[in-house]
């Protein structure tokens, strides 16, 4: 893998970490909220997925939809 695509999924990794802290969601409780949303994985599973930054940009839409995040900032203004 290329650094550039590292750097891609550390980011996004940081992002939905943050989002998870930001409401004081654990993975169990993520979980639950995609399997209400119809996506079957695990508090494991979505800890290994995390782990590795390694996860489609479904996954991580998702997950922003399950945790109820509406709106996202990449960047912050300068």
């Amino acid at each position: 893998m290329n650094p550039p695509d590292e750097q891609w999924q550390a980011r996004v990794k940081a992002i939905l970490k943050a989002e998870l802290a930001r409401r004081d969601i654990s993975y169990r409780e993520l979980a639950s909220r995609l399997g209400a949303l119809g996506i079957t994985d695990n508090e494991r599973n979505i800890a290994n997925k995390l782990s590795r930054g390694t996860f489609t940009a479904a996954f991580f839409v998702a997950c922003l939809d399950a945790v109820g995040c509406r709106t996202l900032r990449l960047k912050e203004d300068e």
